[in-house]
Formats: C-alpha cells, structure tokens, sequence
C-alpha cells in the first residue's frame, strides 16, 4: 500500500511539473506584453511568476520595461528580486545605487511586510551603498545645529538627520524607504546609519561584488574559463553522418529551424531540460564575450548566438533532416552541439587566414577587393567569424545555415581572383598609382578605383588606372544607360567592351570579371541614373562612386 502512494504521489509531481513546464513552454511563445498578462491571468499568478526562473522573469521584465512590470516584481520572492538587482545594477564590478533604487520601488506594493522582505534579501552591503552615495548622513550629536537646504528626515530618537542627495520621484521613493525602515525599527535603522557614516565605499562594494559573483555561479553563470570552452574546436568531418544519411542543401529562400523542430520532438520534461541548457550556453556566451548578465542588448545577442549555432550544429549532425533533431539532442550534449555549429564557422575563418597570409590581398591596410569581398574577410577573421551582410553599414551576423556557409566559401574564391585583378592593375609600385588619384587608397576605397578603370576601358578601350574626365561623364553615361517609358536603366551591352579589353591584359576568369564590372556600374547607375534621365548632364561635384579628375 505504502508503494503504491508513493508511486501515485511521485505521478502527481510529474503531472504538475510537465503542466508547468508546458505552461513555461508556452508563455515563452508569447510577445513579451502578453507573456506578462497571461502571467497575472493565471488562477495563482504568484506562484506561477514564483516558480519560474529569476532570469527568465528579468528578461521578461525587461522585454516589456520595468514601469509595466511592476505587479511582477511586487508577485516575486524575494530571492527572485535580488536576482533582478543582482542583473541590473551592476557594472563589472561598480554597483548603480540609482538602479537599485529603481527597483525597489517598483517591489513596493500595498503590503509593506512583503516589500520590506524583499529589500532586507538584498546584502547589507548593496543597502549601505545606497545610502552612502544618495544620502547625506548628519550627527546631530556632533552638529546640532547643521541646518541642510534640501528634503530631510530626523530618525526618531534625535541622533541623526538624512540629508536626500536626490529630487523628484527619486527622492520621494527614498524617503519612503527611510520611513518604511523605521516603521519596522528605529532602533535597528539607527545603527544602521551608523555603519553607513563609518564604512568604506570600496570595502562595501568589494564584498558585495564577491556575493553577487557567487550568486551568479550558482544561476548558471560560470567562471571565465569554464565559459570559454563552448568556443572550443571540435572536427565536424568526424561527425558528420554517412552521405547516405545527408540531405542535399536546399537553395530555396526558406531556412529550416533545426532547433524548433527538436523542440517539436520532445515532451515537455524534456523541452524543460533543454531549455535550461540553452540557458546555461546563453550564459557561457555572455561571460566569454565579457558581456553583463543582466544587459539587454548582450543577453539578445547572446541568445540570438548561441541559438544559430545550435541551429547550424544540429544541421550538420541530421544531415539537413529535421526530423532527427530531437534525437541528436537525446543523445548528444548541447554544448557538442554549439561546439560543431561554432567549429563549421571556424573552418571557414581558417581558409581566410590562409588567403590573408599569402601577402597580396592588401596595400597597407586596405583590403585590394571590392567592398562586398572586403566585408566578408572582415568578417570572417573577427575572433567569432561572422556573416557579412549586403547592406551598406549592417552588423555582421551569426551563420545560420550550411547553405550560407556554402555562399561564404564562394565568396572567398572571389576575393583570391578579385586580388589577382588588383595586383596587376596596380602593378610594382601601387603608390605611385595611387597618387594619381589625389587621395590615400583607404580613402579612395579599391572599388571607386576598379570603376575609373573601367569607364576608361568602357570609353576608349584602353586599360588606364587614372581618374575620370569630368568632361566626358555625359558620354560615359550615353554608353552605359538609356530610359523609355518606365525610366532609366543600364543597357544590356553596359561593360561588355570594358570586360574584353580588361580580360585581354587581366588573368582571371571572364565571368568573375564581368562579375565586378556589371557591380561597380549598377552602384555608378544608383549614384548619377536618375540625375542623367532628369537632365541629361550629371554635376561632377555630386558623383560619389565615381573618382574624377579634380573633384
């Protein structure tokens, strides 16, 4: 009998946990407004918000912003709360008192009790800093007389006077602290005012880094080194599946969510597992790229991370089939999994160094490509190799894909034929071929410079590395552009004569060729098209893309 209650006992927690855990589930699919609704909808929205992890509730708060949040933070534990604060206030190792201020007030709901619970869970430490560098702490027994300006308060026994340092709403929520504090205890507020007056800022804030720092490590933030070993290197030919078993890449617009379809897969104990070793690899990217836990934009990042390569790891690992994601995940670690998604990127940035160290990619520091070719090596030799974007002035971004791994390599067979193509227009002695343009090459930028070669190329079939005559911009355009009815546009035979006579000097391949001519003329027919149809000159003054002689 005693088994079977036990075993009847030990189901209804499973119940309970794998309901909870698929309520987590499901309020983590919500927009974060509604995900703090549907938290103070629930029949128990205290034990719901309660018994989530304090991390996820910060980041829920901080999603929606912390004047919406405040039922939240007034619903949480006090253990939750100082975990908040614990992510937010802090700074390497500089604590912001105004932040936590903050904070408290928005903990301070209609029952005092639970309030003043929450700010005693703070250390002592975090407490006296707050009111060393907010509060000016008077001795009434030494000065009797001192007689401040601003807002004060007299603790009740006559020994001290509290001079606030604040104005607005930041000075009410103080003084309301002070006020709450000595409702609770005179007595104890008064010797803690004590040790605010005699307590050294650095002492205070050194001891409270220390128990914040472990706090941390217990949530799942681990030291340095530990952090550091989900970027280590981990051969994805060793474990890739037989190509029986490998999908061929799709080339379709559509990416494949590897990490929702192991989701899919799994029952919600298991999801409630994963998601805490997401988690765990969200925080390990946070501490090795030096980030604060609790900043917003790092914790996106970090998250936004650490999901592509999972995304990229499990893609390798399935062969491209979704379908056998939950396995991979069943039986291998996530962090292996983050390993091989970050190693695939790894070997691409690899074959970069390679093409780096050959010696003829750059003259000082310019990179000889056009600008597309040179943000993909700046992008791939970062310390986290990253994927350029063909937006002008875009961040760089995480690989996603093998598909874009795929694209990234081609790239790079690019840049070795866009080198070669450089290297021979500029010849034994760049800088004096450089000088004829007026302008350093890193100002000049090496596609502005590719252009004027080829508008020479294009006008008088010659190849020249000089600027171009401003006299003959009408004529250039004459050659490259035409309008009807719908507008301007490049003809169809734009740098057909450029390309034969620049194939004839240049040792590179006639597609790849015509690939950087017809680019660096749609970018000359963005920058003057329009001003040519309009009125059938272009002013020398206002071309961008073009280098031209005096201007």
């Amino acid at each position: 009998m005693t088994e079977k209650k036990e075993g009847s006992k030990a189901a209804s927690v499973e119940r309970r946990q794998a309901r909870r855990a698929e309520l987590v589930r499901r309020l983590t699919e919500l927009a974060p407004k509604r995900r703090v609704d549907a938290m103070l909808e629930e029949v128990d929205g205290r034990a719901l918000v309660q018994s989530l992890p304090a991390e996820e509730v910060y980041a829920t708060i901080l999603d929606v912003g912390l004047a919406d949040s405040t039922e939240i933070v007034q619903l949480s534990t006090a253990d939750q709360f100082r975990t908040y604060v614990d992510l937010a206030a802090w700074q390497k190792d500089r604590i912001d008192p105004i932040e936590v201020l903050h904070w408290l007030r928005a903990a301070r709901g209609d029952d005092l009790d639970d309030f003043l619970h929450k700010a005693e869970a703070l250390d002592i430490e975090v407490l006296e800093l707050l009111f060393k560098k907010l509060v000016v702490v008077h001795d009434l027994e030494e000065d009797p007389d001192v007689n401040p300006a601003g807002v004060t308060v007299e603790t009740p026994e006559g020994k001290f006077l509290l001079e606030f340092t604040l104005d607005g709403v930041d000075e009410h929520a103080l003084r309301r602290l002070v006020m709450d504090l000595m409702s609770r205890s005179p007595f104890e507020l008064s010797r803690f005012l004590e040790s605010v007056r005699w307590e050294l800022s650095t002492e205070l804030e050194e001891t409270a880094f220390q128990f914040r720092a472990a706090r941390l490590a217990d949530l799942g933030f681990p030291p340095l080194d530990e952090a550091l070993k989900i970027f280590s290197w981990v051969d994805p030919d060793k474990h890739a599946p037989p190509p029986s078993q490998q999908k061929a890449l799709s080339h379709g617009p559509g990416h494949v969510d590897s990490v929702a379809a192991a989701f899919a897969g799994l029952d919600a104990v298991e999801r409630a597992n994963l998601e805490s070793e997401v988690r765990y690899l969200v925080n390990c990217a946070l501490v090795a790229e030096g980030a604060e836990p609790g900043d917003p934009p790092a914790l996106r990042r970090a998250s936004e991370q650490a999901r592509d390569y999972l995304d990229l790891g499990l893609e390798h690992l399935t062969g491209g089939e979704p379908g056998r994601a939950a396995e991979i995940v069943r039986e291998r670690a996530l962090r292996f999994i983050f390993q091989v998604g970050f190693s695939l990127t790894l070997k691409l940035k690899r074959q970069a160094e390679r093409l780096a160290s050959e010696g003829h990619l750059k003259f000082a520091e310019t990179w000889l490509l056009l600008d597309d070719e040179a943000q993909v090596m700046q992008a791939l030799l970062r310390k986290r190799p990253l994927k350029a974007l063909r937006v002008p002035g875009a961040e760089p971004v995480t690989f996603r894909s093998k598909k874009e791994l795929v694209e990234a390599e081609a790239q790079l067979g690019r840049v070795r034929a866009q080198a070669g193509v450089f290297q021979a227009l500029l010849g034994p002695s760049p800088a004096d071929v450089v000088a004829r343009f007026g302008e350093k090459l890193n100002e000049l930028g090496p596609q502005r410079l590719f252009l004027a070669v080829v508008a020479r190329a294009e006008l008088d079939g010659v190849v020249d590395v000089a600027p171009a005559d401003s006299e003959r911009l009408v004529e250039l355009c004459e050659r490259l552009f035409e309008q009807d009815a719908s507008g301007p546009r490049l003809r169809s035979t734009a740098g057909q004569r450029a390309t034969t006579v620049l194939a004839q000097k240049l040792s590179v391949g006639l597609a790849e060729l015509r690939g950087m001519v017809d680019r660096v003329l749609l970018g000359f027919f963005q920058d003057v098209g329009a001003a040519w149809a309009k009125a059938g000159r272009v002013d020398a003054a206002k071309v961008t893309t073009l280098p031209i002689a005096g201007y």
